[in-house]
Formats: structure tokens, sequence, C-alpha cells
């Protein structure tokens, strides 16, 4: 069985990451979806479930989310994330959420809502992509230190959008597509 998450999907700045997981050893206790734990916990969970589970990583840059919309992106992430992981057709696919980004070219997918918090596979590409994503986003707050990516890891917070009407945003790396940044582009011109 793969289990596919998300993370990243409304986040303002930064890429989307899907992930698709396969277990091969037992998972650690206290698996359940990435949003539900603190960061220290998820970093716990994380080197425990790459020793238990077999990731895929679908990376699809903010670029390529204006582009395709949010849809086309979470169905190149899938993709991605399936290839990466070389899921033949007739496997077992368990996707969180109601959507099927696949549409028929997989024999076996169910997409149950909330699956993060209840198929424990699920819950962990949903930690491991949280702290994969993390960790990129801590990564560019080193270059781009005015927009405090290292708190907020690119989502909407007031911090954020603070930084975005004082600096404006970063070319490539903040979503254009997403209204708070089309329409702070929109006043900059």
């Amino acid at each position: 069985m793969v289990g596919i998450d998300e993370v990243g999907r409304g986040s303002l700045a930064g890429p989307l990451l899907v992930v698709a997981a396969r277990q091969f050893d037992q998972l650690p206790p206290g698996v359940t979806d990435s949003k539900l734990l603190t960061r220290q916990l998820r970093e716990e969970l994380f080197e425990a479930l790459v020793a238990a589970c077999r990731f895929g990583e679908g990376w699809v840059s903010s670029v390529e989310i204006d582009r395709r919309g949010l849809t086309g992106a979470m169905r190149l992430g899938v993709k991605r994330s399936l290839r990466s992981l070389e899921v033949s057709w007739d496997e077992d696919i368990i996707m969180d959420g109601p959507y099927n980004y696949l549409g028929r070219s997989f024999k076996r997918v169910q997409c149950l809502v909330d699956a993060d918090a209840q198929v424990p596979l699920v819950s962990a590409a949903s930690i491991y992509a949280k702290v994969r994503r993390d960790r990129l986003m801590i990564e560019l707050a080193r270059d781009y230190p005015a927009y405090g990516f290292e708190n907020h890891v690119g989502y909407g917070t007031p911090a954020h959008r603070l930084a975005l009407a004082d600096h404006g945003p970063i070319a490539g790396l903040h979503r254009q597509l997403f209204a708070p940044v089309r329409l702070l582009q929109e006043q900059l011109l």
C-alpha cells in the first residue's frame, strides 16, 4: 500500500511538496497528522520514519504553481512522487483529501478526507513532507532574512504579510497566483 499527502498547498511562498510513502518496517509510536505535532516531535519522528518507510517526493515550484494552478500543481506533484517511489499502476493507494489527482492512470486509488489523521501510512507521508519542506524554508530564511520564513515557512501569517508589504514579493518564490501576493504586485505597479 502507498500513502500520499502534501504540504504547502495554501502557502504564499515556496514549493508544494507531495509525498508518497511505502512502509517496509513497523512505524514508530506517535505517528499522526503532522499538523497535530510540534516541530520538535516531527523532527524526532522523521529519522524513525526514514528507517521504516521508503518515500517518493514530488516537488512543485512556485513558478509551476503559478503556471498550472493549484489543481494542476497537485496533479504534477502526485505523479512525481509516485514516479519517484516507482509505484505500479495496480498498487493500493490512499490519498489524503476528497479528490483523485491521478484520474484513471492507477487502478486502486482511494481518496479519504483526513486520511493523514486516520491512516498511519498517510500520517507518515504527512510528517515526512512537513519536515522536508520546513527544512527548505528554513534554508531560504538564511537567504531572505527579512521575511521570517523560519517561523511561518511561507504561509500567510500576519508577520509574512507585513514582510511582503515592506519588502515586496520575491520573484520565483512567492506565488503570484495567490491573491495576497497578486494584489500587492498590482499595487506596486
